[in-house]
């Protein structure tokens, strides 16, 4: 049986209707993802896990709902959910503008003012391919050093990635984190918010896919999207700052919000990561 001709068995089990037509889709390096056409001519997205993980599924499916259920932003339909495999409603991809962005703007204001108890989530997650720590914390600064700098600073280090003086630049910035970053009240985060998750329709509408939600600090999430750009951006962090203005000098802070995803990027693919988030530390010695 071929592959393509598996995942149509699979759908159908899954959706109790026939599948006409597949398409492989390109991008994920985490699941083999298709492009499903039904009998009704609805269409669908499978993300196949080999072998199943049904753990990175159902945190997928937490993610999604969560934000979901903040009504803020858009974030496709889980159609199905199992061990081996996620269907979503599929979502048409087209052009951002400039318009858009500022919905995307004022839908993350909308995101992040959602009220949660504390940093951090109920279970653990994923972000990428690696196992993400989510137990709560008191205090942004304590989560932050704990669940999210030093444990992918330990990966990266142990890959090979960081060398020991961008190592010990790290934990010099971890150690001056409460008089480096104001405390803020919990917001809910997408968590892995870099140009790639964020899917604009043929309408220009903004739509978040792959998170890796918990609650944290909100410049997390806009950290991240000025670190791996996104269009419009200026447009979008205005727009953000009028329903939302941040806390003075947030700007100046995004590197220190920056060492998160280059510490996981390190982590993951090595390359020039870990001595991008050590010259980044630097900057705050």
């Amino acid at each position: 049986m071929t592959r393509q001709r598996a995942v149509a068995r699979r759908a159908e089990q899954l959706l109790g209707a026939a599948v006409v037509s597949t398409s492989p889709v390109a991008g994920g390096d985490i699941a083999t993802a298709t492009k499903i056409r039904l009998s009704d001519g609805s269409l669908a997205l499978m993300k196949a896990h080999s072998p199943a993980r049904d753990d990175f599924v159902a945190a997928e499916v937490r993610g999604l709902r969560w934000l979901e259920e903040s009504g803020s932003v858009n974030v496709p339909e889980v159609l199905a959910a199992e061990t081996d495999c996620l269907v979503l409603r599929w979502i048409e991809p087209g052009r951002p503008n400039a318009e858009s962005a500022e919905d995307l703007g004022r839908a993350l204001a909308g995101l992040h003012r959602t009220q949660v108890a504390d940093f951090g989530a109920e279970k653990d997650g994923f972000i990428g391919r690696l196992p993400m720590p989510n137990k709560p914390a008191d205090t942004w600064v304590e989560f932050y050093a704990v669940r999210r700098l030093l444990p992918y600073l330990r990966a990266a280090r142990d890959r090979g990635a960081i060398d020991e003086e961008g190592a010990a630049s790290v934990e010099q910035v971890v150690g001056k984190l409460p008089a480096l970053i104001p405390e803020e009240p919990p917001a809910l985060l997408h968590g892995d918010l870099w140009n790639g998750n964020v899917l604009w329709d043929r309408n220009s509408q903004a739509w978040l896919i792959d998170p890796a939600a918990y609650a944290g600090h909100r410049e997390v999430d806009l950290a991240m999207l000025a670190l791996f750009g996104l269009p419009h951006l200026e447009r979008m962090m205005a727009a953000y700052e009028d329903l939302t203005p941040l806390t003075e000098g947030w700007e100046d802070r995004l590197g220190l919000h920056q060492l998160f995803p280059l510490l996981v990027h390190a982590a993951m693919f090595g390359g020039g990561y870990g001595s991008r988030a050590a010259t980044v530390a630097r900057r705050y010695l």
